[in-house]
């Protein structure tokens, strides 16, 4: 029998939250009321089962991804999708897009439900978004994703073709390869921006350097889809030349996705310095400019 999740509205009436073992969605729909509930009411139900479904294909989701997948899920699909493109280069597994082609389902059945003005399904920092025409989206960045307080904002509007952001680095919930306090990516969908997240934050390295300490993914969790490679666990006292090092070297990844259409931006934050990549044409939209190319002093 199917478990039941856990859904309730926030206490602000505005937001709705479903929560089922390690999926810990915050969802928010604006428009006529009428719509706003159907687009709830798809969200609840398509969440429902749906961890059972990635659960009863996690054995390949947990393997490297090929250019051929047996995967049935449409969610499961969506993530062999989004890390396709790198599978070739290097060490990637579906589970790199879990969170993001999570939040693009569960928007994807709102949209199919209701006509909204403006949606957003967050899953731990990974958002889908909806914008009709005229709406923006503020998004706030902070130096690690265990920090606190908002050190800057970007502002995505609806003519953009930004509709998924994703943060990715050693802080986070999941392991990374690399050192970068936080990636944040901005693609066309939710499940791209994720899985480029990851990649890019595990290029922002300095690989054998004796301040920072790595440990065996399986060590700390046995089932990691990373098996025995080595992970970031500490990161000890870097030269301002290092940081920039390490940064330059996930700058040089985001911007090979750029070209390739992957990603329509990143930036990238390590020990309080900041580089960020992105086309002309969003920068000059910004009150800030986040999209433009630039190392700052966080």
């Amino acid at each position: 029998m199917t478990r039941r999740p856990q859904i309730a509205f926030l206490s602000d009436g505005r937001r709705l939250h479903l929560q089922d073992g390690p999926i810990d969605l915050i969802v928010e729909a604006r428009g006529p009321a009428d719509e706003v509930r159907a687009a709830y009411e798809a969200a609840a139900w398509r969440f429902t089962g749906l961890l059972d479904e990635l659960c009863a294909e996690l054995p390949e989701l947990r393997t490297a991804a090929e250019e051929r997948t047996s995967l049935k899920g449409v969610v499961a699909r969506r993530m062999h999708a989004a890390v396709s493109p790198y599978a070739a280069d290097c060490f990637v597994t579906p589970m790199a897009a879990v969170a993001g082609s999570v939040a693009e389902e569960i928007l994807g059945a709102m949209l199919g439900a209701a006509t909204l003005n403006q949606a957003y399904v967050n899953n731990g920092g990974d958002l889908a978004l909806h914008l009709g025409e005229g709406e923006h989206f503020s998004v706030g960045l902070m130096d690690r994703p265990d920090g606190s307080g908002v050190m800057r904002t970007m502002r995505v509007d609806s003519a953009d073709p930004v509709r998924g952001i994703a943060t990715s680095g050693r802080h986070g919930r999941s392991f990374s390869l690399g050192i970068a306090d936080a990636v944040t990516v901005l693609a066309a969908t939710a499940s791209q921006a994720d899985a480029a997240a990851t990649i890019i934050a595990n290029a922002v390295d300095l690989p054998r350097h004796p301040a920072i300490i790595r440990k065996p993914a399986n060590e700390l969790q046995p089932d990691s889809d990373l098996g025995a490679r080595l992970v970031t666990r500490e990161v000890g006292k870097l030269s301002h030349n290092e940081i920039a090092a390490a940064l330059e070297s996930g700058a040089e990844c985001a911007r090979h996705l750029f070209d390739r259409e992957l990603i329509e931006g990143a930036v990238l934050q390590l020990c309080g310095d900041m580089l960020v990549i992105g086309p002309k044409d969003i920068e000059r939209q910004r009150s800030r400019p986040p999209m433009l190319e630039t190392a700052v002093h966080a």
